[in-house]
């Protein structure tokens, strides 16, 4: 057992009343910079009680704005969840040109401005590009300032959380059972199927969960896809910016509830499948 080092009685007051103040500093922060605004926009939503909360919420424009925010957001992340889980496999098993570079270019997305990316998307399946012509009056697919361009955009966006969720835990993943599995016969879709995927179930879920959080708030790409088309292309975001410019402070604040609630349920998921995860690694 290791003796404690004396320290004189005027530095562990010193010592205490440093850790006092770094942890008021910090509280202090949250809350002028989190607790606060949250607070002010419950005040605001509920200033008319559950009731007057309930009839803003479930009217057709807004009903239809959480909606669609929620199925679009929902089919980008069973997209995103495959397509980040097999982009991360690939990073880490095989080795090829440019790899490097693909590396990189998946963080993309979390560099550029959004509205950079709904330009860049505008410019490639617009209804008056190459494209988006082509899309529309051959296979009647209309991209652009319809339901499909929410998706794509929110595909772009978060494509790199699922990745970045899942590559960590494939970089440390003990191989041992994989070549086991090869040595008794099983072939490449089945060991990835029953030995390597199930490792991998709790990152996928925590970066699902991230990119559902993430795709909720999303406002500056939707504007420049879809536009503020109400009960068509209007999301959720779209519609706070909307009652905002209308001085509707309540209805704006009402969403606002809802998509942070909703936000803050996912963020709490995230957290704790990570906890999982680091208790499952230690055992």
């Amino acid at each position: 057992m290791t003796a404690r080092p004396f320290l004189p009685a005027g530095l562990i007051k010193r010592i205490a009343w440093g850790r006092h103040s770094l942890r008021a500093s910090v509280l202090a922060y949250l809350a002028v910079l989190l607790i606060i605004p949250l607070l002010v926009i419950l005040r605001d939503g509920l200033q008319e009680g559950l009731t007057g909360f309930w009839q803003t919420i479930s009217q057709p424009v807004a009903w239809h704005a959480l909606t669609l925010t929620l199925w679009t957001s929902a089919v980008m992340v069973i997209i995103n969840t495959v397509m980040g889980t097999l982009t991360a496999y690939v990073l880490v098993r095989y080795e090829f040109a440019g790899k490097a570079l693909l590396n990189a270019i998946v963080d993309l997305p979390l560099a550029i401005p959004t509205l950079v990316t709904g330009v860049m998307l505008v410019i490639l399946y617009g209804p008056q590009q190459a494209l988006g012509g082509w899309l529309d009056h051959t296979l009647g697919w209309r991209i652009i300032f319809a339901p499909p361009g929410i998706i794509l955009a929110l595909l772009f966006i978060t494509f790199p959380l699922v990745v970045r969720a899942v590559q960590p835990v494939l970089l440390n993943l003990d191989r041992e059972q994989e070549y086991a599995a090869a040595t008794l016969g099983a072939g490449p879709w089945t060991i990835f199927r029953r030995v390597t995927l199930p490792a991998l179930a709790l990152p996928m879920s925590s970066g699902a969960l991230l990119s559902f959080a993430r795709a909720i708030g999303e406002f500056g790409a939707i504007i420049i896809v879809a536009g503020n088309i109400p009960l068509y292309t209007q999301t959720a975001a779209v519609f706070v910016f909307g009652e905002v410019e209308s001085e509707n402070r309540a209805g704006a604040s009402a969403m606002s509830i809802i998509m942070v609630a909703i936000a803050l349920g996912l963020i709490l998921g995230v957290e704790w499948l990570q906890q999982r995860q680091e208790r499952k690694s230690v055992a």
